[in-house]
């Protein structure tokens, strides 16, 4: 039966965790499969996540277990600790290039067309954006017999010079207010990059302020009204 968001979508706690999974699967292949711990670490990070979660390890285990009850992932027992593997292209029906911007979209929040390639480079080399845009159409034109819309466009928001996808897996969403608070989030993180820009302003305002002051009391001492507009011919 085809995976069907609409009817029965994942949790947040569900997709973070199977997300996880495909990226270590990607990223760091000698690690994967995941133990408890690794796969603990891999979804509460602090980098790449939006938002950050703090997920506990019996979180993670309900997840694990319930996504397992939905072939989406697998556990491989071993001698000392039970590991786990993901089975998500298969249990979505989607192909690996598919796969890695659906999960790049639970990871990270909505992102444009640009954002998914430059952040799916060690995930799937995608040959230019068009390329990307391709596999974004398909997931959003995707039939009801398979289950329905993975994506969905959100509308640009103000300021944005292109608009950005969200993913469907955990249900449908309010594109509207998504599209905000992405916008939102942005912004926070642009400031986030540069934390000394803040500082910087601040100072340069304050020597203006201090400029100001001495201009005014130099003009005062020479006996000009700086306030006064220049005489007209």
């Amino acid at each position: 039966m085809p995976f069907d968001p609409q009817s029965a979508p994942l949790s947040a706690d569900e997709a973070r965790v199977l997300a996880t999974l495909v990226e270590k699967s990607r990223t760091v292949p000698d690690s994967y499969p995941l133990t408890l711990n690794s796969l603990a670490s891999g979804c509460n990070q602090k980098t790449s996540r939006e938002p950050v979660m703090q997920l506990s390890d019996g979180q993670i285990q309900e997840a694990l277990d319930d996504l397992r009850r939905r072939s989406l992932v697998t556990e491989i027992g071993g001698a000392r600790t039970s590991r786990w593997e993901h089975n998500f292209p298969r249990g979505v029906g989607v192909p690996d290039q598919s796969a890695a911007l659906l999960c790049l979209l639970m990871l990270r929040g909505p992102q444009t067309a640009g954002e998914l390639r430059i952040n799916s480079e060690r995930w799937h080399r995608f040959a230019d954006i068009s390329s990307v845009e391709a596999f974004l159409d398909e997931l959003q034109s995707r039939s009801e017999e398979k289950g329905g819309p993975l994506v969905i466009l959100l509308p640009r928001a103000h300021g944005a010079r292109e608009p950005r996808w969200a993913h469907l897996l955990c249900g449908p969403v309010d594109a509207s207010a998504l599209a905000a608070a992405s916008a939102s989030a942005s912004t926070t993180t642009a400031a986030q990059a540069d934390p000394a820009l803040s500082e910087r302003v601040t100072a340069l305002e304050g020597e203006v302020a201090a400029l100001r002051v001495a201009l005014a009391q130099v003009c005062e001492q020479l006996g000009i009204d700086i306030e006064s507009k220049p005489a007209e011919n």
